[in-house]
């Protein structure tokens, strides 16, 4: 895709989302599978169903566009997934293996907050006010998500987290 105006820049961003989104509703089953703490499945699961709407969000943008949803496949999600897939695959099992899917499913939601953080902006700069409300959800959504996993992991102010558990060996 040829890049001449913030605008070009903009829907190459959107593509980019739109197939990294796609990548992560195929892998999230996975890797909730792979959890053995019941939280972090149940939140595995939970943000699967948010992804698919991140999908959907994605696709009402194209619309207010105009456009028809560019083939695009986005390297950093398939990249940040095959990490993810070998994580899923080692051999291991409890808090230790827990910890270590939090520490992919992170990685994801940090690459993902980021991307939606500059599609919002093109999208507020391009005063596409609805394009950026929606990116804007999506976003709070990636942050709640980053948040559960951290939760999750460190237990919060009054629990023992996974990654406690794991230190422990439990």
């Amino acid at each position: 895709m040829q890049v001449d105006t913030i605008q070009d820049v903009f829907v190459d961003q959107l593509a980019d989302l739109y197939s990294a989104e796609q990548q992560l509703v195929e892998a999230l089953p996975k890797v909730a599978g792979a959890a053995t703490d019941d939280g972090l499945r149940q939140a595995l699961e939970m943000h699967l169903e948010q992804t698919r709407g991140h999908v959907d969000r994605l696709g009402r943008v194209f619309q207010q566009l105009g456009m028809t949803i560019p083939q695009e496949h986005c390297a950093g999600m398939e990249g940040l997934l095959r990490e993810g897939e070998q994580v899923v695959q080692m051999p291991g099992s409890g808090p230790a293996k827990d910890a270590a899917l939090i520490a992919a499913a992170q990685r994801v939601e940090h690459y993902e907050i980021a991307a939606y953080g500059t599609a919002k902006t093109l999208a507020g700069q391009l005063d596409l006010t609805e394009a950026r409300d929606l990116l804007g959800e999506t976003l709070d959504e990636e942050s709640a998500a980053d948040a559960k996993l951290t939760k999750l992991a460190t237990g919060g102010t009054f629990g023992s987290g996974i990654n406690q558990d794991a230190a422990r060996g439990s």
